[in-house]
C-alpha cells in the first residue's frame, strides 16, 4: 500500500458521492482543505498519510464500510457492495478519433463498448483502457480509468485532456492560469507539456483506476 493509493481512494469516494475532495472533507466535518493536494506532502516534500481519524469520519459520513474503502484502495470492483452501472468504454488510443465525444467532451455515438463498474456521481462518466507503457508506473497496459467530466479539477489531479488537433493524453495537472495549462507526464521518461487554453478542447479528471 502506498500513499497515493489512499489519496486516490479518497478522491474516488468523493466522486462516487458527487463531491470534490474539499466537499468530502466538509461532509465529514473536517477542514475543507484537509484533502487538498498541498496537504498530501509535508514541508520536506515527503508524502503524507491521511490520519486514521479523518478516514474514519469520511467513512461514517458517506456510509462506506472499511471493506468498500479497501476495494477503492486496491482497485477491486465492488459489484456486490454498491450499485453498479454500465459505463461507456473505449481505448485511450481511440479517444482522439472523431465520433466519440461531442463538443463539450461528453461521450456520444454508438461505437463505445461498455463496462460494468461501481456507481460514480457523474452521469456522464466514461472509461478509457490504457494501452502501451507511456504512462507507467502510474497506469499500466490494460488498466481501466474512469473519467468524470463534471468533477472539479485542481493542481495535482490526474486528468485526461484533448487537444484541438485530436490528441488525447492522460497527465497530471501542474498548473492552470487564465491563459495556459501545464501538464506533467506520468512516465518520467516522457516530456511535460504546456498548452494555451485555446489549444485544448476539454480537460477531465480521472477519479478511479482498476489497478
Amino acid at each position: 500500500m502506498q500513499h497515493g493509493d489512499i489519496w486516490r481512494a479518497l478522491d474516488a469516494l468523493a466522486a462516487e458521492n458527487g463531491l470534490s475532495a474539499s466537499g468530502l472533507a466538509r461532509k465529514a466535518g473536517l477542514d475543507p482543505t484537509a484533502f487538498n493536494p498541498s496537504k498530501r506532502t509535508g514541508p520536506d516534500g515527503r508524502a503524507r498519510w491521511p490520519s486514521t481519524e479523518s478516514v474514519a469520519k469520511v467513512l461514517a459520513a458517506t456510509g462506506t464500510s472499511m471493506d468498500e474503502f479497501a476495494s477503492l484502495i486496491t482497485g477491486t470492483l465492488r459489484t456486490a457492495s454498491r450499485p453498479s452501472r454500465r459505463i461507456p468504454l473505449i481505448g485511450l488510443a481511440q479517444a482522439g478519433s472523431s465520433g466519440y465525444f461531442d463538443d463539450g467532451g461528453y461521450p456520444v455515438g454508438g461505437s463505445w463498448d461498455e463496462i460494468s463498474l461501481p456507481e460514480v456521481g457523474d452521469p456522464n462518466a466514461y472509461a478509457l483502457e490504457i494501452s502501451g507503457d507511456s504512462m507507467e508506473p502510474v497506469f499500466r497496459d490494460g488498466d481501466v480509468i474512469i473519467v468524470s467530466p463534471s468533477a472539479p479539477v485542481r493542481r495535482g489531479d490526474r486528468v485526461v485532456v484533448r487537444t484541438r488537433g485530436g490528441e488525447v493524453m492522460a497527465k497530471e495537472l501542474l498548473r492552470q492560469s487564465a491563459k495556459r495549462v501545464e501538464l506533467a507526464s506520468l512516465n518520467p521518461a516522457h516530456p511535460n507539456y504546456s498548452f494555451e487554453l485555446e489549444e485544448l478542447t476539454w480537460m477531465h479528471r480521472i477519479v478511479w483506476a482498476s489497478q
